[in-house]
């Protein structure tokens, strides 16, 4: 599952990079465009749907359904989470971050008087900076002034400015921490038989952990109405944009996810649950992160925009999903 997680981030960053490339996105904007088409909800929409097709009477998954979809949904939650804080967020702030950069060196000249010219100089008195002339040497530069830099060290250095720009309080998303410590109670014998099961000491501590979580959905369901509501406003984001971000996600990643999920199963990768397959190839299928609306209010960086681009995307997958799940159940059976 981490790696299938892993495929929807490359493919649909890839499928944005096509798209910031055809309708000549804004730099300031192009982050988001990426972010929207590589990170998928991975969150309450599995936690709601993949339950919801166990509780039908005719669902093609057999018995273990009502065991696993849990499970198998709050996995991906989990992966998501991280994937989505680890891999989406370095470009949207990359984009962000340059944008504001090109905003205020535009601003910068107006914070200098007329007549002084050369800002970058120590001096603060103009008419000495000629005694600075010999500071400040410049490293080699090629024939057009520009200066040369190893294509490797180039590219280790921009690997490091990226991991050092990765939150690691936000990848450890509470839901990420919540999935790492079911993992430990799930693994480790002794402990799981104090806390599950209804004749275990700490029954209750495991009671009242489903109870408060059963808040949860309604709780992110709430909160991503609010997010959709500020797209009612509009914004000055591209038809073409949001009808570019809408094929990624509910036509093109979907389609590849059902060829991506047959060739793990012909190659022995995936094996015989064919609600593991379906939950494999739902996550391609999903309307794009709520995260990503999060991190431009982190970078009051295409807000209005954002919102737009969500509003436009959920109110087609509240279609799509229904068409795609029963193509892929169609499929399994």
């Amino acid at each position: 599952m981490p790696v299938n997680i892993f495929l929807t981030f490359i493919i649909g960053s890839a499928l944005g990079w096509i798209l910031i490339k055809i309708t000549k996105t804004p730099e300031h904007l192009r982050g988001m465009v990426i972010g929207c088409c590589s990170a998928g909800n991975l969150g309450n929409l599995l936690l709601i749907i993949v339950p919801a097709v166990c509780t039908e009477s005719n669902t093609p998954f057999g018995d273990s359904c009502s065991t696993y979809a849990e499970a198998y949904a709050s996995l991906s939650m989990a992966v998501g989470a991280i994937f989505i804080w680890s891999y989406a967020y370095p470009f949207v702030y990359a984009y962000a971050s340059k944008s504001m950069e090109q905003n205020s060196s535009e601003e910068a000249p107006q914070l200098f008087p007329d007549s002084c010219t050369e800002a970058l100089l120590p001096s603060s008195d103009c008419s000495n900076s000629e005694d600075y002339s010999g500071q400040g040497v410049l490293p080699l530069t090629n024939s057009d002034g520009r200066i040369k830099i190893p294509v490797v060290k180039n590219t280790v250095e921009r690997i490091k400015i990226i991991m050092g720009k990765i939150d690691l309080k936000r990848v450890f998303a509470p839901s990420a921490i919540a999935a790492v410590v079911g993992f430990i109670i799930g693994t480790i014998s002794p402990i799981r038989k104090v806390l599950i099961g209804d004749n275990a000491p700490l029954h209750v501590v495991d009671t009242s952990v489903s109870l408060i979580g059963e808040a949860a959905i309604p709780c992110m369901t709430l909160i991503m109405g609010a997010n959709l509501l500020k797209g009612l406003k509009g914004s000055e984001v591209s038809m073409l944009v949001i009808i570019g971000i809408v094929a990624v996600r509910n036509i093109f990643l979907p389609l590849l996810g059902i060829g991506v999920v047959r060739a793990a199963r012909h190659f022995g990768m995936v094996g015989s649950d064919s609600l593991y397959q379906f939950v494999l190839m739902l996550q391609y299928a999903l309307p794009p992160a709520m995260s990503v609306g999060t991190m431009t209010q982190l970078f009051q960086s295409g807000q209005g925009e954002s919102s737009m681009i969500m509003l436009w995307t959920y109110a087609v997958a509240s279609i799509s999903l229904t068409l795609w799940s029963t193509l892929f159940m169609w499929l399994l059976s």
